[in-house]
């Protein structure tokens, strides 16, 4: 008798290859970590994929491909962020408040870049209040 926990599994698995086909399958596995299947839902500036599958569980039916392998969740922007965790229902492509907002003064996204080459790093121009330790060495006979 087949584990009735594992079919559905399983069968998931098998329908998202066939959607998918075997090559996109192997590379979403690679990068998204499991066998993904969806609805394209729209790209944001910086090239991220955004997808969504209602027959997936909840809170695993909308992810993103990101462009780079190297990736984090600051390279997401706050629209597509918002629609990401459910804050929004519809993708920032047909919602209608979120292409009203989306204006031409806006500053660009970026992503977060603490830890890396390309942080900003502040220089102080002060003299310390505290002087660091020095350690004395006595002249040995």
């Amino acid at each position: 008798m087949p584990n009735p926990i594992l079919t559905p599994s399983i069968r998931r698995v098998i329908n998202n290859i066939r959607q998918v086909g075997a090559r996109q399958a192997w590379r979403d596995l690679q990068y998204i970590g499991d066998f993904k299947a969806g609805k394209f839902m729209g790209q944001d500036e910086h090239g991220n994929k955004f997808y969504e599958n209602l027959d997936e569980t909840q809170w695993r039916h909308r992810w993103v491909d990101f462009v780079s392998h190297d990736y984090n969740a600051s390279q997401v922007t706050p629209e597509w962020h918002a629609w990401l965790t459910h804050v929004r229902h519809d993708p920032p492509t047909i919602d209608p408040v979120m292409l009203a907002s989306k204006q031409r003064w806006m500053i660009p996204h970026h992503e977060n870049l603490t830890g890396t080459r390309g942080a900003y790093k502040c220089y102080n121009t002060t003299k310390a209040k505290v002087a660091g330790w020095e350690p004395k060495v006595a002249h040995r006979d």
